[in-house]
């Protein structure tokens, strides 16, 4: 774009308007004639990439708010008490009749999303799984699949699955110490969410389950591969197959830890895995008595006292 204007240096009119920098330059001595303020936002450019990042897109969109995050609040109560009291009643008149106009859907997913995220909170749960869990509780709410259940068990059981379906272990018996609903509930909740809305989901395997396990026992990781190299033996076995794999997956972990003469009590690996010490020792008899573990047991134990007789000597 050519502008009929003189250089200041040479005097000359080829001059050239640079769209990209808002720059008069002459193309004879290069001088820069005149600088001119430039938008050079995307919308100034007149295209949008998607791929790029949104400039002016405000805060993003998230599934752990009922809103997604795109209403705009009259504000918070504590917020609203540090206007001037004429102020203050008509925003708070504002807010109430924001809450009439909202519907039940909204109001439902105000209360839910709130008890999604004290549950996540509680159980530790990365924001991938929360937002899954948000986008299934919007499938089962805009179905109609809530009504006759209470919302913390459809929460529960929403989580649960999400966490199933990004392969991180969570059992039902810590879902139901985090809701505080009833693990049969919660069970009952998500076999009938994952039929009705027809979410396929692999089962989970005990493997899962042993390095959490293991780093909150503050076992080795030597100890960690055994109990591993256990459940290979087992899976051939076909010793997993109906049962818990929490459970499984504990008694290998108890296995590997007096193999390796790490010292723990059946009922401190039943509180972390949250099963009973029943189950614990029902699933290690089986572990010893098909996989045939005796030996390197009593190997183990005649070791330990043989190194327990030198250091007294």
């Amino acid at each position: 774009m050519a502008y009929v204007k003189k250089c200041p240096e040479c005097n000359s009119i080829n001059l050239t308007y640079d769209e990209h920098r808002g720059e008069v330059i002459c193309n004879d001595c290069g001088l820069v004639v005149e600088e001119k303020m430039v938008d050079s936002g995307q919308d100034a450019q007149g295209q949008f990439d998607k791929s790029e990042k949104k400039g002016r897109g405000g805060a993003p969109m998230s599934m752990q708010k009922y809103d997604q995050g795109l209403t705009t609040n009259v504000g918070e109560l504590s917020d609203l008490y540090k206007l001037d009291p004429s102020q203050t009643r008509k925003f708070l008149r504002l807010k109430k009749w924001q809450e009439r106009v909202s519907t039940s859907i909204e109001r439902n997913l105000r209360l839910a999303m709130a008890e999604l995220r004290v549950i996540s909170s509680y159980l530790n749960l990365p924001n991938v799984v929360r937002d899954e869990a948000a986008r299934i509780y919007n499938y089962v709410l805009q179905r109609g699949l809530v009504r006759g259940r209470s919302m913390e068990s459809v929460i529960a059981a929403c989580l649960y699955a999400a966490c199933r379906s990004y392969d991180i272990p969570r059992t039902l018996d810590e879902m139901a110490t985090a809701s505080d609903v009833e693990r049969k509930e919660i069970g009952r909740t998500y076999r009938f969410i994952i039929r009705k809305l027809g979410i396929t989901i692999k089962q989970s395997s005990p493997k899962d389950y042993v390095s959490r396990f293991s780093s909150v026992l503050k076992l080795s990781p030597k100890t960690q591969n055994d109990a591993l190299k256990v459940l290979r033996e087992a899976e051939e076995a076909e010793l997993t197959s109906g049962r818990g794999p929490a459970g499984i997956a504990a008694a290998a972990l108890y296995v590997a830890a007096l193999i390796n003469d790490e010292k723990k009590t059946q009922r401190e690996v039943a509180d972390v895995a949250g099963i009973t010490e029943v189950t614990i020792r029902n699933r290690y008899k089986e572990l010893i008595e098909k996989l045939k573990l005796e030996d390197k047991l009593k190997i183990k134990e005649a070791e330990t006292k043989a190194e327990s007789k030198a250091k007294k000597k």
